[in-house]
């Protein structure tokens, strides 16, 4: 089975209020996710919009590609920067909470990561744009605990 994921992350401020957005599509199913965030970065809602992407998959084994404006989280995947961080325990690395909780989800699927250009009217990369600056808009933001607690950026 086969499934195609496009994410996006923002961040008003940089750090300030952020969200993410993503959309994942399987034949003729679509599902919209996104949250926001009282204060994060925008590289941590983009590997954010990746992670909850994956979590909300059900099943394992299944073929996905992933597609994200962040040349961040698309290069630390598919150059193996991240197994790299993982040998030495992330080490003088952000984001490092946001890493392991991705580690743990990876190898559930077959993952493929594409890089597209953002604010290039792709059009499901638009549709995450809006998702993840809405979330940042929102009136109900969560708490990033690994950004807050000055642990891990």
């Amino acid at each position: 089975m086969e499934v195609t994921i496009y994410t996006d992350g923002s961040a008003r401020g940089n750090p300030g209020p952020g969200g993410y957005g993503a959309l994942l599509v399987s034949g003729k199913h679509r599902k919209e996710i996104s949250a926001g965030y009282r204060k994060t970065t925008n590289n941590r809602m983009e590997l954010l919009a990746v992670i909850t992407a994956l979590e909300s998959l059900k099943l394992g084994g299944l073929f996905v590609t992933i597609y994200t404006d962040s040349k961040y989280v698309c290069e630390s995947i598919e150059k193996k920067w991240v197994f790299n961080w993982q040998r030495t325990q992330f080490k003088g690395k952000k984001n490092a909470d946001l890493w392991q909780r991705f580690l743990l989800i990876f190898h559930r699927q077959h993952i493929s990561m594409r890089w597209i250009k953002g604010h290039a009217g792709h059009t499901e990369n638009e549709i995450c744009d809006k998702l993840a600056t809405s979330a940042a808009a929102g009136n109900s933001l969560l708490i990033d605990e690994g950004f807050e607690s000055g642990l891990f950026n």
